[in-house]
């Protein structure tokens, strides 16, 4: 399994350095770029100190006009720290009303959240309020997550019925969803597949989950947050046109192709 991740690492790379090679030369930031991360699927990774993933992979691509240092924090602390400008990039993330108040949002690939469990003989559930309505139906959400305004109001009215738990990444999430603590999560697929095959212990999850999309939580985009506090607008331009070019190449989507598979993809991701 870790073979060939380590496989499709290096394609991903190699595909992103490849659709980035020809760009134009851009003027250069003037400060090392401060990019707190979190584990995001296959999109961000940490092991250790090392980070890695689709994201940072084509961040690294960039190097000749800016250099990014990455920091791995829990997911609630570094939208705090983008929130409070001490983060200059968000990302991966999804567009929300809240976010762009703070960010310049560059999108990158088009994203859905699911209702994610382990298979059942469970009747479906399709909307938000037959989900309200299913009392036995206990929900795991990542704190810090956000998918726009109705799941916010969701995960809020679910907390106050005491059928939310909050965990601090995927994998928690995995891991409860196992034990049986939580009966569903609500995220996209992919940051849940990518979050269990990197880890053994709960790896055997992967051929059991079942994707329910909730009507009430449509597509939206996801991408990267540029911030509008702490940076100077020099540094600011220069990074809107670097990561507004990566993304228009397309490396981003194709990494996403060489990492999850069609079934995955289908549930919870699509072309910007």
């Amino acid at each position: 399994m870790r073979r060939r991740l380590h496989l499709k690492v290096f394609l991903a790379t190699a595909l992103i350095a490849g659709m980035l090679a020809h760009r134009p030369v851009s003027a250069a930031c003037s400060r090392v770029i401060q990019v707190p991360v979190s584990a995001v699927g296959q999109s961000v990774t940490i092991d250790g100190n090392v980070v890695a993933g689709i994201y940072p992979d084509m961040l690294r691509e960039l190097k000749d006009e800016c250099e990014f240092a990455f920091m791995a924090v829990p997911r609630a602390r570094l939208e705090k720290m983008f929130e409070n400008g001490s983060a200059d990039l968000l990302v991966p993330a999804s567009r929300t009303p809240r976010r762009d108040d703070i960010g310049i949002f560059i999108p990158t690939v088009a994203i859905r959240a699911t209702m994610i469990s382990i298979a059942s003989a469970r009747p479906a559930v399709k909307s938000v309020q037959e989900l309200l309505e299913r009392h036995d139906i206990k929900v795991a959400v990542v704190r810090g997550y956000d998918y726009g305004t109705t799941y916010q109001d969701l995960i809020k009215e679910l907390g106050k019925r005491g059928r939310l738990t909050m965990e601090a990444d995927p994998v928690s999430i995995a891991r409860v969803l196992k034990a049986g603590v939580a009966d569903v999560t609500i995220m996209a697929p992919t940051v849940l597949v990518g979050a269990i095959k990197e880890n053994k212990k709960i790896s055997d999850m992967l051929d059991k989950l079942r994707f329910e999309p909730i009507n009430e939580i449509p597509w939206g985009q996801s991408g990267i947050y540029i911030s509008k506090s702490s940076l100077s607008a020099e540094d600011s331009a220069t990074l809107k046109d670097l990561l507004e070019r990566a993304a228009k190449s397309g490396s981003v989507w194709k990494a996403f192709q060489l990492y999850y598979s069609p079934a995955v993809l289908k549930e919870s991701a699509r072309p910007r």
